[in-house]
């Protein structure tokens, strides 16, 4: 690319919109819906935040970029390309939580599919109590609280929070792969500070449970 080609692109984003957009994106730790982003800029609407943002993409897709604008938990986000990963997560070493055990795992799976989803009905598929591993999901912000069922008692309902999405890359919980894949990447997000660590297989009876249960209502 010769030097007039870049100054194009630098015009398309200096004292723009687009470059507004990006400066808060940016600044930002976590991901700004487009909502936000068009309250934060002074006569600018949701139509005009999208275009800034698919011009965004556009140049950074044009640009060799080590980061990327990514469409997670129900916003935008500035994060550095996969093949980057090894290098950030030397920087970050230390800094991760510990690992999820296989019991959390599998109880964190089970509210991802079956989601909302009562205590009793967890204990059921799992096969175990679960008090300790959902008490641990909850503090760690990866489920929440959804509601209350309407049977006698009701039981609270559990589901995943915008934490999980965040956290597993996921921009609508529509977005969760299969069972296998959910597991595996589940696996590689929690060890990514561990990775020379045991790691349990895969649960076979697991999968099958969830499979014979089919999706929740």
């Amino acid at each position: 690319m010769d030097r007039e080609d870049k100054s194009v692109l630098v015009d398309e984003v200096v004292d723009t919109l687009p470059g507004i957009v990006e400066a808060l994106l940016f600044a930002s730790d976590s991901p700004l819906s487009v909502q936000k982003l068009a309250s934060l800029v002074d006569d600018a609407d949701p139509a005009d935040v999208r275009d800034a943002l698919a011009r965004l993409a556009e140049v950074y897709d044009r640009q060799v970029r080590a980061f990327q604008l990514v469409q997670v938990a129900g916003g935008y986000q500035l994060c550095t390309l996969p093949r980057y990963a090894h290098w950030v997560e030397r920087l970050y070493k230390g800094r991760q939580k510990s690992r999820l055990s296989n019991a959390a795992l599998e109880t964190l799976a089970i509210i991802g599919y079956k989601q909302p989803i009562a205590k009793a009905e967890i204990a059921e598929i799992r096969g175990v109590d679960v008090d300790g591993v959902l008490r641990t999901l909850m503090e760690r912000n990866l489920v929440t609280v959804v509601g209350r069922k309407e049977t006698p008692g009701r039981p609270l309902l559990f589901g995943t929070s915008k934490e999980f999405l965040l956290h597993f890359g996921l921009n609508l919980i529509q977005d969760l792969p299969s069972i296998e894949e959910m597991e595996e990447l589940i696996r590689e997000k929690s060890l990514s500070s561990a990775r020379e660590e045991f790691l349990p297989e895969p649960s076979e009876e697991l999968e099958t449970r969830l499979s014979e249960t089919g999706p929740s209502d």
